[in-house]
């Protein structure tokens, strides 16, 4: 295995921001294992006019994949009501966050937004837009395989297509957002479903699932071993479907029709995205298929205009680690990370190759953030916005200051001649889970925040 060379870094620090951020421009597999939060800048960022091998994927397939969920759209809302006002598209608000520094301790200039997947229907995560629409490219294969046409828009709610569905089996390896979402999908079509979790994933999404008639099984290891274990598993069996995470290129453009919604909520809220008015996307990212598949479609939406960058737990950097290295199937394990985090939908130890082949001259950057970090944002954002998300979620909220606040993101701004337009900026934190969070789980994360938030303000008076 071939490393980059290790180099020390240099650190930077300012009240407005919390910890340490590393801003070396040499950056290595060394400044990973320090576990600061740091920010990486992607050297193979391309126009994406200019971007090197062809892709297997494009603006047409987003579009596709926003048609089939639209011709579900009737069967959804007799599923899921929550639909109803909605009329079956599975979508999250788009809502501006009105006192950014209180929350975010950085005085970058533009106004900052919050993209809510923590709130979508039906799965409560930013899984629930790509788990569903793989779930149902699953059920449109299986109606095809049986003779099952769509004579009405409600075809899929006949009995009878119904009871074929059910001699078939979903199944996935999930942390368990992922999970939830091809649960519940799987569930409501009458599927069996199966879910491969890693046994300390949390025990409230366990029960969640198996109250919808989900079987669980829990394996020792972490998220790679459980996908490992549900692949192979998968194979021992016709009528078998399973929904690979790290491979599937069905989840990916379900995410990836986040860009075609965004479109509409930005043009209704009256922001203009263009070179004069950049958009900063920030994005918690696991192994890597949801926020590639955002960053993906925005880029094909709004193209140069959206500088997307990557959040990741300081101990659990997967796709930086991939990135950084250009090692296929590298783990955080084999650069001297442990993969322990609080942020469990984050909690990945390699990333996937395809969302990493799609995305690798798209992304702008990738920063790490520290768990007790996030426990502050979580609370910040709680107090002064009236907003629960879980501390995975709140990942993409060091981002602004990663920006503004470090060496390397001021050579971002300056390289690409951003400062004479940040004013006319947008920055889109993309939450990602937590509408479900019991409330007394959501209890311990809040106390937790509070307490670290208090220790921090008494640290800087």
């Amino acid at each position: 295995m071939t490393m980059c060379p290790d180099a020390s870094p240099t650190h930077y620090t300012n009240p407005f921001f919390y910890g340490k951020a590393s801003v070396s421009p040499a950056l290595s597999i060394e400044s990973l294992r320090t576990r600061q939060p740091l920010l990486w800048l992607n050297p193979a960022l391309s126009p994406v006019a200019e971007v090197g091998a062809p892709l297997p994927l494009g603006l047409e397939d987003i579009r596709t994949a926003d048609a089939l969920l639209r011709r579900w759209a009737p069967a959804l809302t007799e599923w899921f009501p929550e639909l109803l006002a909605t009329q079956g598209v599975i979508e999250s608000p788009l809502v501006r966050l009105s006192d950014p520094p209180a929350v975010l301790r950085t005085k970058m200039p533009g106004n900052v937004w919050i993209k809510q997947d923590h709130a979508l229907p039906v799965a409560g995560s930013i899984k629930a837009r790509g788990g569903i629409f793989e779930v149902l490219t699953i059920a449109e294969d299986i109606m095809a395989k049986e003779g099952q046409a769509w004579t009405t828009p409600l075809a899929p709610l006949q009995p009878a297509l119904r009871r074929r569905f059910a001699d078939y089996t979903v199944s996935v390896g999930s942390t368990g957002n992922l999970g939830l979402a091809i649960g519940m999908m799987g569930s409501a079509l009458g599927m069996n479903c199966v879910v491969h979790m890693s046994r300390d994933a949390k025990d409230w999404k366990k029960r969640r699932l198996r109250d919808r008639g989900v079987i669980v099984i829990e394996h020792d290891g972490d998220f790679a071993a459980a996908v490992a274990a549900g692949r192979s598993a998968a194979r021992q069996e016709q009528r078998h479907y399973f929904v690979d995470d790290e491979r599937s290129r069905s989840l990916f453009l379900g995410y990836a029709t986040a860009a075609l919604r965004l479109r509409e909520q930005l043009a209704e809220a009256g922001i203009v995205v263009d070179p004069g008015h950049p958009l900063f996307v920030y994005l918690p990212c696991g192994v890597g298929g949801a926020p590639g598949g955002i960053a993906f479609g925005l880029k094909q939406v709004f193209g140069d205009a959206v500088h997307g960058f990557f959040a990741e737990p300081c101990a659990s950097a997967s796709m930086l680690a991939r990135f950084m290295t250009g090692v296929p199937e590298i783990s955080v394990h084999d650069v001297g990370l442990d993969n322990v985090t609080e942020a469990d939908g984050l909690a990945v130890g390699r990333a996937s190759e395809f969302a990493y082949a799609m995305v690798r001259e798209l992304v702008s950057g990738i920063f790490t953030v520290r768990d007790d970090d996030m426990f502050r944002y979580l609370y910040r954002l709680r107090t002064t916005q009236g907003i629960a998300i879980e501390p995975s979620a709140a990942a993409g909220f060091a981002g602004p200051a990663m920006l503004w606040d470090t060496a390397e993101g001021r050579r971002y701004l300056d390289e690409r001649n951003l400062r004479p337009v940040l004013a006319q900026a947008t920055h889109l934190l993309w939450t990602t889970g937590g509408a479900l969070v019991p409330a007394g789980e959501y209890q311990r994360f809040f106390d937790r925040g509070q307490a670290l938030a208090a220790k921090h303000e008494a640290a800087t008076r």
